[in-house]
């Protein structure tokens, strides 16, 4: 067993002993409600006997608490997202979705620059739509060359040449969502019908 596992098992004798003290249940009387020995449940919670669900079972029970709080088994399902920043072509683009295929979510940062660069369009598969959520984006987009500030946004198929940077030079802060071909956002706007 890893470290953590046995930690988790080691704290389940004191933790036992600190509700049944705080509940003011004597060994007997708990004894009398699970049906577990005495001597079983002095031994569980000096640590001497190993917990199971035979013997937690009962005890969740008559404390009310979740088996989880019971042993302070560690949270899953952790909510927090432990974003990790990914540094290409001079610019920095976090991902916000972790699952393969489909459409992505990314917060990308062109950082600032003396002097803003200059255009070279690419093309690959796919559909983006960005947001801007800070400084002045221009987007070359074929024969195009468009700037756009905060709360501005834009869509478009990915297959045509197209640029991202800094209108100024200062750092833009933008939204952007990618699907593959053919895959595009949409936008409810209004009140949705009424059935």
């Amino acid at each position: 067993m890893d470290g953590g596992t046995e930690d988790v098992l080691g704290s389940v004798g004191p933790r036992l002993r600190a509700l049944r003290r705080d509940r003011a249940i004597t060994l007997a009387d708990l004894s009398a409600a699970t049906g577990v020995s005495e001597s079983t449940l002095s031994r569980l919670e000096s640590g001497q006997r190993r917990a199971t669900l035979e013997l937690l079972l009962p005890l969740a029970r008559i404390y009310d608490v979740p088996l989880d709080d019971l042993v302070g088994a560690p949270r899953t399902g952790d909510p927090r997202i432990h974003l990790k920043p990914i540094r290409r072509f001079g610019m920095v683009f976090v991902p916000l979705s972790r699952r393969p295929g489909g459409t992505q979510a990314f917060k990308m940062i062109i950082p600032s620059r003396p002097r803003p660069l200059e255009p070279t369009p690419q093309t690959h598969e796919g559909f983006e739509w960005l947001y801007v959520l800070g400084g002045r984006l221009r987007l070359v987009l074929g024969e195009r060359d468009l700037t756009l500030t905060p709360g501005e946004a834009a869509e478009f198929d990915t297959s045509l040449p197209h640029w991202l940077g800094s209108a100024d030079g200062g750092a833009v802060e933008l939204l952007v969502l990618f699907g593959l071909q053919g895959v595009r956002a949409h936008v409810r706007t209004g009140s949705p019908p009424v059935a």
